[in-house]
């Protein structure tokens, strides 16, 4: 797949689509030092905050990714086309801690452009970010009560903004 970098204010994308519908690989750690992790995630945010582009997601605090998004300061997304969606589901379905899904899920980690964290060479997007804001979710603040039925452990997310640092895409992320 050829992917190129794409300036962060051109990149294109249907926000809603890559996060509920497609779904992207959140991978933390270092490549170089062959200490990551990497899961799914399906819930998060793309815009502007503090005058940065950035990223944010949600790590409940049992992923085994999370031990790898709180030790180090980068992380990436990588979205795949629909033809590794079964790989999508096996990195949300097992823990890194049990055994070497990536491998499992058939998937190829590579160093990233910027950032210590590795991206999957499978992705047609890859965002690499720079954690800027970590914070444990507060469910005092759940405006709508239906939210906290996400949490029968209550087992709340952190939240992690990251400062969008790097881009590459396919020609379909750069279109204006």
């Amino acid at each position: 797949m050829t992917r190129q970098s794409i300036p962060v204010e051109s990149l294109t994308v249907r926000p809603h689509h890559l996060w509920c519908e497609q779904w992207m690989l959140l991978a933390a750690g270092d490549f170089a030092q062959n200490r990551f992790n990497a899961m799914t995630v399906a819930w998060g945010s793309l815009g502007t905050m503090w005058q940065k582009p950035f990223v944010q997601i949600v790590v409940r605090p049992s992923r085994y990714t999370r031990e790898f998004t709180e030790e180090f300061e980068t992380f990436t997304l990588s979205a795949l086309p629909e033809k590794y969606r079964k790989a999508v589901m096996l990195m949300g379905s097992k823990s890194g801690r049990d055994g070497d899904k990536i491998a499992e899920a058939g998937l190829t980690p590579i160093a990233s452009s910027v950032v210590a964290a590795p991206a999957f060479d499978e992705a047609e997007l890859i965002i690499e970010c720079r954690k800027v804001y970590r914070q444990i979710m507060d469910p005092a603040g759940f405006l709508d009560a239906e939210i906290d039925t996400n949490y029968p452990a209550k087992d709340y997310h952190t939240i992690y903004f990251g400062e969008i640092v790097a881009v590459q895409g396919t020609e379909w992320f750069a279109r204006s």
